[in-house]
């Protein structure tokens, strides 16, 4: 496993975003059969490849929505009150009504070691990302859409997945490989 270049996934990334984020609307607009079964066979392939820990990007660059639920756990985790956690750590987005981190990166983010200061307590969100496997995929396929462009590990399922089903319509085309 070598670790994640963020250099060159953006480079990729800025190539390929709107050609991965078409066919991936094509899979949801035919939702090839078999498709939750390969994603589950890619995703342990995408693992092995993959090491979150030399990348971190999703935590540099995203914010987690926090849950009620997220808030009253860590909180207590950090022997705060549910609103002085928010007040110091979150603000509140009203148009998604979600309460979401005041900054990027993350706030629990050691920068050091890519580690989470609250992994065990991470917000729900933080602990499925990104969302590879869940079940009946072609439900997911707009967060894939987005995900390409801040998580490696989404991008190399969407790139397996352009090995393994061929849609029409769909130009083939030659991944670029720094």
């Amino acid at each position: 496993m070598q670790p994640i270049n963020l250099r060159s996934f953006r480079k990729k990334v800025s190539i390929y975003k709107k050609y991965f984020r078409r066919y991936l609307g094509k899979v949801e607009k035919l939702k090839p059969a078999g498709l939750d079964t390969l994603a589950e066979k890619l995703n342990a392939e995408v693992w092995q490849e993959v090491d979150c820990l030399t990348c971190a990007n999703c935590c540099k660059t995203m914010t987690p929505t926090f849950t009620n639920k997220d808030i009253r756990r860590i909180s207590a985790h950090l022997n705060m009150k549910p609103f002085e956690f928010k007040e110091k750590w979150l603000k509140y987005e009203k148009k998604d009504k979600d309460w979401v981190n005041k900054k990027q990166p993350c706030q629990f983010l050691d920068l050091s070691t890519n580690m989470c200061s609250i992994y065990e307590v991470r917000p729900d969100d933080c602990a499925g990302f990104p969302h590879l496997t869940k079940k009946k995929m072609v439900d997911y396929i707009h967060i894939h859409q987005q995900n390409i462009s801040y998580c490696p590990a989404t991008y190399k399922m969407v790139e397996k997945m352009m090995e393994k089903i061929k849609i029409s319509g769909v130009a083939t085309i030659q991944i670029f490989k720094p």
